[in-house]
């Protein structure tokens, strides 16, 4: 979809300037001129008082069959023999959404000796599963992974394709959607039918988060997405269910992988494990300086959880990006959430209301972050906190 000016009929009156909320458009000769920073929104089209800014339509590339793809599949990322949390919580969605389209769901799962977590995927959901194993599916890479899934679309035609949005989902997922001619919507926070169409409807952050956006793949397949971790309940699991397992020979030559892994290093388990913990200590514009995040860190430590942040201390340059919870952070769902001098803004809360139980503490009684807390402490964060380390130590000395 593009947006054109019919010079001819354009009077220079200059109303599509002012509406562009992208400044797309100039005037050269009294006359309107889209740039390169149009995005097609069409705010111009409604405003022009002649009719002389239309969208001109695309010629759409060929069809393809969509009637032959069928099926929702699940990306299984798995971690020296573990199955990520995110991949339970997918099939637990694509169970879902398999049974409102009326169609079976699937797991895609590669690795080396990877079979005996067949079980575990079934009784999250998944009615078969297509297992490609080898050596070089020891641990992730780019090239393997990528030229395997690619081969199992191409083969089996899914309808849908879930992923989590992880750092080995996010490399996989767009590389993957390009060679096999489909679109992706990364980061998604939601899933649902879309009624009218019968197409899976991907919901996401957009403009920053400040805008939530609906997307839509009608003319292409599979239909592919990630997804947040922790956007959606890990399914309870029943182990007596079971299906067909397929197993998929490989068809990557060493030649294929350019990359090569030399060394796995162990990040601090408080500063970046926010998506898998259990316990969250996140601390805001109300711990005032960067130095006092150890405040932070040392009840994350004795909770044996994890360090987070909203987007203030962030941007402040207090914290790494790592930490940050919220739309254009991490999305969190742990048993326990200590927000500590956050406000609460509707991105932040946006990133952690899965959490079981939320405790906020604030010296603003007004705080909005009071309003969806479990447990509420009125006070200053950096006087509570240390009064509930010292609570704590004694808690766990006394067993």
């Amino acid at each position: 979809m593009a947006v054109k000016v019919i010079a001819e009929q354009c009077i220079g009156c200059t109303a599509c300037v002012g509406t562009c909320p992208f400044g797309a458009i100039i005037m050269e000769d009294d006359k309107a001129v889209i740039t390169e920073a149009c995005t097609a929104c069409g705010a111009c089209v409604d405003v022009c008082p002649v009719g002389a800014i239309i969208r001109e339509v695309e010629e759409k590339s060929v069809a393809i069959d969509k009637g032959l793809y069928k099926g929702v599949w699940v990306y299984i990322e798995q971690v020296n023999g573990s199955i990520r949390n995110v991949s339970h919580e997918l099939l637990g969605e694509g169970r879902k959404l398999a049974d409102a389209m009326g169609q079976e769901l699937a797991a895609v799962l590669i690795g080396q000796n990877v079979s005996n977590l067949t079980k575990e995927i079934f009784a999250s959901g998944a009615d078969k599963i297509y297992v490609v194993e080898g050596p070089e599916f020891r641990h992730y890479s780019t090239d393997g992974y990528t030229i395997t899934f690619t081969d199992l679309i191409n083969t089996y035609r899914p309808s849908v394709i879930l992923m989590g949005a992880t750092n080995d989902g996010r490399d996989l997922g767009p590389r993957v959607a390009c060679r096999v001619g489909t679109g992706l919507t990364a980061d998604c926070t939601n899933l649902d039918i879309d009624e009218a169409t019968g197409l899976v409807a991907w919901t996401r952050p957009a403009f920053g988060g400040n805008i939530m956006a609906t997307i839509l793949c009608p003319d292409h397949r599979p239909q592919m997405g990630t997804i947040r971790p922790k956007v959606f309940k890990r399914p309870d699991q029943d182990f007596s269910r079971t299906g067909e397992v397929i197993q998929v020979a490989s068809k990557v030559q060493p030649g294929d992988i350019r990359t090569k892994l030399i060394e796995v290093i162990q990040g601090s388990t408080v500063a970046c494990n926010l998506e898998e913990a259990e316990f969250i200590v996140a601390g805001g514009r109300g711990i005032c300086k960067p130095e006092n995040f150890k405040l932070i860190e040392e009840l994350a430590a004795v909770l044996g959880g994890a360090v987070g942040a909203s987007r203030a201390a962030v941007d402040a340059g207090w914290i790494p990006a790592l930490n940050q919870v919220g739309q254009t952070g991490k999305t969190v769902g742990p048993k326990v959430y200590i927000a500590c001098g956050i406000s609460g803004a509707i991105q932040h809360i946006a990133g952690m209301s899965s959490a079981d139980i939320v405790i906020a503490i604030n010296k603003d009684p007004d705080a909005p972050i009071f309003k969806m807390a479990d447990y509420g402490i009125v006070g200053d964060a950096l006087e509570v906190i240390p009064a509930l380390i010292a609570e704590f130590k004694k808690i766990k000395a006394s067993g």
